[in-house]
């Protein structure tokens, strides 16, 4: 358990990926309120916790008490994210949480992949 505090605040919260995302729970994201969180990870391992840590940035946002909207960037399609974007997404709206969804492409060099741009 974390030793009581005051919340954290920062621009952008990587959250961590594979097993490491066991460890991203409703209390990490009521202590540590960022503007932005970025979800990477596209692999077998995240999808199997993915769910979970989605529902804690829903329940440790409700307790932060001040109106500050926050921005989820996810890295990777999942089926998962889609299902919890649609069945949360009024839950979404009340707590001020916009889920980014980038269609766009950037090329570099010899290779192209999905970006999206943030702005502070």
């Amino acid at each position: 358990a974390a030793p009581p505090g005051p919340p954290i605040y920062v621009d952008l919260a990587y959250l961590p990926g594979s097993w490491s995302a066991r460890t991203v729970d409703e209390e990490f994201f009521r202590r540590i309120r960022s503007l932005c969180y970025v979800v990477s990870g596209d692999d077998h391992l995240k999808e199997g916790v993915l769910r979970p840590l989605l529902d804690a940035l829903l329940s440790g946002k409700h307790q932060w008490g001040i109106d500050i909207q926050v921005t989820l960037i996810p890295t990777f399609d999942s089926l998962v994210m889609h299902e919890w974007y649609q069945e949360t997404h009024d839950r979404q709206q009340e707590l001020g949480i916009t889920v980014l969804g980038s269609n766009s492409t950037v090329a570099m060099q010899d290779e192209t992949f999905p970006a999206c741009k943030v702005e502070f």
